[in-house]
């Protein structure tokens, strides 16, 4: 079995100064819990930081390296434990990731290949059907995707393909019991 790689940063999405409210402790044994989105798989993390002083949206490095603001990530949670707050500011924290990272998703649309027979990677994009995947994939055949602008000028049908891809990423990270993961883990 292939070890599972760790992530290296992540977004804060909530910031708890005296912990889970639903921790039975009392008030004054509970350690401060940042919630936070991984950059690389989107896990879903609770981390113990070192200061209070951490904002919302603030990229932090959670490596096996000496670590600045963050003493320990303890734990991985689902999107059922995350606070209404995390819950609200996740959509813009995977925006937030995909437009920094955005080579990595154009190059899904030049690498995307099938899963089965029947089923390819692109039809798991919402909005994303047969007409649609063949015209992806002949615009790609003759010369591929530079960026996200190029997509949607190449394909009508697709003004924003980022959108496509955060829809993906939140639907991945909503539901633990998704059959194909495109670029989250579970």
């Amino acid at each position: 079995m292939k070890a599972e790689k760790k992530e290296q940063y992540a977004v804060i999405l909530d910031v708890l100064q005296k912990g889970r409210s639903d921790d039975p402790r009392p008030i004054y044994k509970r350690e401060p819990i940042i919630q936070a989105v991984g950059i690389e798989q989107f896990k879903l993390l609770e981390l113990v930081p070192k200061s209070a002083d951490l904002k919302t949206h603030e990229l932090v490095y959670i490596g096996d390296e000496e670590r600045e603001k963050i003493e320990r990530v303890k734990r991985r949670v689902g999107y059922g434990d995350l606070t209404p707050t995390a819950r609200l500011e996740l959509p813009f924290a995977v925006e937030r990731i995909v437009k920094e990272h955005k080579e990595r998703f154009v190059d899904f649309f030049n690498k995307a290949i099938s899963i089965t027979p029947r089923m390819h990677m692109l039809h798991l994009l919402p909005g994303i059907g047969k007409k649609l995947m063949w015209e992806i994939l002949a615009a790609r055949e003759r010369k591929p995707f530079a960026s996200f602008e190029d997509i949607s000028q190449r394909i009508k049908a697709i003004p924003h393909p980022e959108k496509m891809i955060i829809a993906r990423i939140m639907d991945e990270i909503q539901d633990p019991e998704a059959k194909y993961r495109l670029f989250t883990v579970k």
